[in-house]
């Protein structure tokens, strides 16, 4: 497996392995929280990339979208010597064939929807094999290896990963244009979720998101069964009641949002949440929904919700400076920040909010600078740093301060340029006090400043 750390390619290592296959794989030296995953399934990587790690015993090549065989010797070797190359979209598409695949898909929330239908599924004794793209608290790792029927899969669009894919059902949380590095506009975007949902089966479901009108668009085209859920008054699992309480920090299971699930008329009863924000309500919608039409048992769903604690990188409590409490959060997309900061606003209305924003890639960035400089609504400070260009790009037509500029249109001198990390780092040990609420976002290495400001090591 080339590219074996990344999230998806771990998982897929895990499930894998635990169908017996003999597993080795090769990555860069830099440290991820899948290093620990792999050594517990008895791998260890390969440092770098070299035609020696390609084995004569080699059967197949399964490698991460993030190379390709013209540019990595490992693939040009398995390749020249006719072994079959597979990218990881293609693997976990044949898992996708092989079991009851339900497919999160959607611009935001997969992660979340993800492990908690896993979860639900988990303890309901259904036993799912799942992948998710981020490490789940109460699994030390981000996949499940069960021998059940069902294979909960987080869909990534990105590279219209989606075409690889057959789902038995599937929940679409969000159609907000993203990645316009290969999805030239939106309507490009919206196609790749049309033709997903459209390969759904007659028997199969579409649970999708009332809220947003983009969804209902898209989820008119499918046709097998179509389930809503959300807030809307027209949904099929429709959200009502919904409060949030405040009794501490997230990680201290403080934090409750409370809601009721109103189908065909007849209640479902409250549900739980540990995890803050309306957008996680839908999410838990979206779980009840789709577990409905499973016929799971609606007991089990309702104490797995309750009892879920999150993703990392998700709202996730860090730790404390100066009383100052600080969370991270992999939101980068102006949707994601918006719905992650009001959340936090709804429960601590009287604290001193502060964003420190990572901007992922130069190309999200200048497509949705306005949409971005709008997104920050919740918060009362906002410090940006350099755009992080990721594998896929060196340089780009926008800057950081383009971002801040645009910002501090809307309210004057709410945004500040902070290039690095330990410039950051070392602004906010000086400014942060009892009263304040730090956030750090982005897709790159930003958590690198919570940890940073607690004191982690980093």
């Amino acid at each position: 497996m080339v590219g074996i750390k990344g999230a998806g390619m771990t998982a897929l290592a895990e499930i894998l392995v635990k169908g017996g296959a003999t597993v080795t794989g090769s990555d860069t030296a830099e440290v991820f929280f899948t290093d620990d995953v792999l050594k517990k399934i008895g791998i260890v990587p390969f440092v770098g990339f070299s035609t020696e790690h390609v084995a004569a015993d080699v059967d197949h090549v399964i490698y991460s979208t993030a190379y390709s065989p013209d540019k990595n010797q490992e693939l040009a070797a398995a390749s020249s010597r006719g072994i079959p190359l597979l990218n990881y979209p293609e693997a976990v598409g044949m898992l996708t064939r092989e079991r009851m695949g339900l497919l999160v898909a959607g611009t935001h929330g997969k992660t979340t929807i993800s492990a908690m239908l896993a979860e639900a599924l988990r303890n309901a004794d259904e036993d799912p094999v799942a992948i998710v793209g981020s490490r789940v608290r109460a699994w030390d790792g981000n996949a499940l290896a069960g021998d059940g029927k069902y294979l909960v899969l987080e869909a990534d669009e990105y590279q219209d990963k989606l075409r690889y894919y057959q789902p038995f059902s599937a929940i679409l949380t969000s159609i907000d244009w993203d990645h316009p590095d290969f999805f030239l506009d939106e309507h490009v975007y919206a196609d790749a979720f049309r033709e997903f949902v459209c390969r759904i089966p007659h028997h199969g479901a579409l649970v999708y998101c009332a809220d947003s009108a983009s969804v209902v668009k898209v989820a008119a085209d499918a046709t097998c069964r179509r389930l809503s859920y959300g807030f809307n008054t027209d949904a099929d699992f429709h959200i009502i009641g919904y409060e949030a309480v405040s009794l501490g920090t997230v990680e201290a299971g403080g934090t409750r949002t409370r809601f009721e699930i109103v189908h065909e008329g007849e209640s479902l009863g409250m549900f739980s949440l540990r995890i803050p924000g309306k957008h996680n309500a839908q999410n838990a919608a979206s779980v009840v929904a789709l577990a409905s039409f499973l016929r799971i048992d609606m007991e089990a769903v309702r104490t797995a919700l309750a009892e879920f604690s999150g993703t990392a990188r998700r709202s996730e409590f860090i730790g404390e400076y100066k009383a100052a409490l600080v969370y991270d959060d992999y939101a980068h997309h102006p949707e994601e920040l918006r719905a992650t900061l009001s959340a936090f606003r709804e429960l601590y209305p009287d604290k001193t909010i502060t964003a420190v924003f990572h901007p992922h890639t130069f190309t999200r960035t200048a497509a949705l600078l306005s949409e971005f400089a709008q997104s920050f609504d919740d918060a009362d400070h906002v410090l940006v740093l350099d755009i992080y260009g990721s594998a896929r790009e060196g340089t780009g037509r926008v800057t950081s301060m383009d971002l801040v500029r645009e910002i501090n249109r809307f309210v004057h001198d709410k945004a500040e340029y902070v290039p690095t990390i330990p410039e950051v780092v070392e602004k906010l040990k000086g400014s942060l006090h009892g009263g304040d609420l730090l956030i750090t976002f982005g897709a790159g290495d930003v958590w690198r400043v919570a940890e940073g400001v607690t004191g982690k090591a980093v």
